[in-house]
């Protein structure tokens, strides 16, 4: 079993103590912010929370997560989103479908980030953002042995194909925004 996964309750994802340290509308803003983004995959989409709020900024938004409670429980916040069972490695959609896609920190549970890095490519047009956290230990969020170091981060962005690189630090998390040509 990969001890990486996400196995607690929906609830937990939508505590109110973790939705103040994922700052979602400074996230989604920043993702937003003079980009043309119509359409976004959420990968790893857990309850639905960062596809709720890229909704209600317009966005078509579509999710995967390979938690079916998850994604049950995501669909009673957005009924009328698609959302799907899948893995970030093997995302179930046609190369270019949506103009970005995101992981809202969960990168560092994917069993394969090469692959993972490499689906998201595939899957945008345009952009992948990665909404992670910083790597030091604290006493919320995941162990220090399963954070991710950005220049680890950037470097699979780099070897995938992205030519843009930018890395936004936020008060416990750092927004990586990835940009095709």
């Amino acid at each position: 079993m990969n001890d990486r996964i996400y196995n607690g309750g929906a609830d937990r994802l939508r505590s109110l103590e973790r939705l103040e340290r994922l700052e979602i509308d400074k996230v989604v803003k920043l993702c937003l912010t003079e980009k043309p983004i119509k359409t976004l995959l959420d990968i790893g989409t857990g309850s639905g929370l960062f596809a709720e709020a890229f909704y209600k900024n317009g966005i078509i938004v579509s999710g995967v997560d390979l938690n079916a409670e998850l994604i049950e429980v995501a669909k009673q916040y957005l009924p009328e989103t698609e959302f799907k069972v899948g893995y970030a490695e093997e995302l179930p959609y046609k190369n270019s479908s949506f103009d970005a896609s995101f992981f809202g920190s969960v990168f560092h549970e994917v069993a394969d980030y090469e692959k993972a890095m490499s689906e998201a490519f595939r899957v945008s047009k345009k952009y992948t953002f990665i909404l992670e956290w910083k790597y030091k230990a604290e006493d919320f969020g995941p162990p220090i042995e399963h954070r991710l170091k950005p220049a680890y981060i950037t470097e699979l962005a780099k070897n995938t194909g992205y030519s843009k690189f930018i890395e936004h630090p936020l008060t416990h998390l750092i927004l990586y925004v990835f940009e095709k040509d």
